[in-house]
C-alpha cells in the first residue's frame, strides 16, 4: 500500500478515499488497475504534475482506501470519480485510466460527458474478451477458498521461494510484468482485501473473459480526444485489443510501445509522460453538447459507422 504521509483522504458516503493530489494547472485524473492502487503511477507523477493538477485515487476496495462490502460495478467506480472530484471541487478533468482504470474511464465518460475533456486509455478493459488465464482463474466460482490459501503465509513463502525460477520460466506467462504483479498479489493478504478484489474482478470478468464491453457505445466518443497506449509486450490484455479500440473510437490516436508489457508507465516512464504532455498540448477539451448527443443515441451505432471516417487518425509504433 502507499505510504500514508503521500496520501489524502476524504470521507465520501462514509467510506475514506485516499488519493494524491499535485501539482497546479488543468487536472488530470489518473484511474490505476484491479488489485493496483494510486502508487503505480509514481514515476510519471512528478513529471505530470509540472503542469497540471494530479489527482490520483485508491479506488474504494484497494490501496489505502475503504474496503466495504459494496458496489463495485464499474458504473459504481465511475460515480466514485464524480464523487471525489466534486468534494475536491473540480468540474472537468482530463482522464488517464490504467486496465481496469481504463473502463471506469470510458464508463465516466459515458456517464459524465459534460465532465470529462479528454480520454487516455493505457492497456484498457472493456475492448475484447481475451484476459490473462490467472484472472478468468479468479473470477470462477468457490475461488475465494484458492485465493484464500494462495495468499497466506505458507504459500507466500513458497511463490517468494520460487520466484526466480518462475521468473526465468516466464513468470507464469506474465513475462516483464510477473515482478509488480507478484507484489500486488502479495497485497492480497486480508480477507477484506481479496473481498474486494473479487467483486472488482467478478463486476467485469468471468471463466470465458472480459464480460463487460465498451464497443457498442463507442460511437458517442465522436468529438472527444482520445489517446491510447498500449504495451508491446503485454501478457495481462493482448495488445491486439488496442487495434480495435482504435478503429472503433473516431479519430483515435493509437501509440504502441514496444518492449513493455501490461504496465507502460512503468516500463518507460519518460516516454510515457513525453506521449500523454504531446496528447494534452496538441488537442483541445471537448466541450458536450446535448443536443449533438442525442443526435447521435438516435442515428445509433451502425449509422455512426456509416458516415465517412475522420481524417488521418495518427498510429505511432515504438520499437
Amino acid at each position: 500500500m502507499s505510504p500514508p504521509s503521500l496520501l489524502r483522504f476524504r470521507d465520501i458516503h462514509g467510506y475514506w478515499r485516499a488519493f494524491r493530489m499535485t501539482g497546479s494547472g488543468p487536472p488530470l485524473l489518473l484511474i490505476h488497475g484491479i488489485g493496483d492502487d494510486s502508487g503505480t503511477w509514481e514515476k510519471v507523477i512528478p513529471r505530470l504534475a509540472e503542469h497540471h493538477t494530479v489527482i490520483a485515487p485508491d479506488l474504494l476496495g484497494h490501496g489505502d482506501s475503504a474496503k466495504p462490502r459494496a458496489d463495485y460495478a464499474i458504473a459504481a467506480y465511475a460515480c466514485g470519480m464524480r464523487d471525489l472530484l466534486g468534494v475536491l471541487e473540480i468540474d472537468r478533468v482530463s482522464v488517464v485510466g490504467h486496465s481496469l482504470g481504463g473502463g471506469i474511464a470510458m464508463q465516466f465518460a459515458y456517464q459524465f460527458p459534460e465532465r470529462c475533456e479528454r480520454l487516455l486509455l493505457v492497456a484498457p478493459g472493456g475492448i475484447g474478451r481475451e484476459v490473462h488465464p490467472l484472472l478468468r482463474a479468479a473470477a470462477a466460482p468457490g475461488a475465494e477458498l484458492g485465493l484464500s490459501l494462495a495468499t497466506s503465509v505458507p504459500a507466500r513463502t513458497a511463490v517468494r521461494l520460487a520466484a526466480p525460477a518462475l521468473r526465468l520460466t516466464g513468470g507464469l506467462f506474465l513475462g516483464a510484468d510477473f515482478d509488480y504483479i507478484l507484489r500486488r498479489y502479495r497485497g492480497l493478504r486480508t480477507r477484506k482485501a481479496r473481498q474486494a478484489f473479487l467483486r472488482s474482478l467478478r463486476a467485469g470478468v468471468d471463466v470465458r473473459g472480459q464480460v463487460i464491453t465498451m464497443l457498442d457505445r463507442c460511437y458517442l466518443a465522436e468529438g472527444m480526444p482520445i489517446l491510447i497506449i498500449w504495451g508491446r509486450e503485454d501478457r495481462v490484455i493482448p495488445v491486439g485489443h488496442a487495434e480495435v479500440a482504435h478503429a472503433a473510437m473516431p479519430g483515435s490516436r493509437l501509440e504502441i510501445f514496444g518492449r513493455c508489457g501490461h504496465f507502460p508507465h512503468h516500463d518507460d516512464p519518460d516516454r510515457f509522460v513525453t506521449t500523454v504532455e504531446r496528447f494534452l498540448e496538441t488537442t483541445e477539451p471537448a466541450l458536450h453538447d446535448p443536443a449533438r448527443w442525442r443526435r447521435l443515441l438516435r442515428a445509433g451505432r451502425d449509422a455512426a459507422r456509416g458516415r465517412p471516417e475522420n481524417p488521418a487518425p495518427h498510429v505511432s509504433s515504438g520499437a
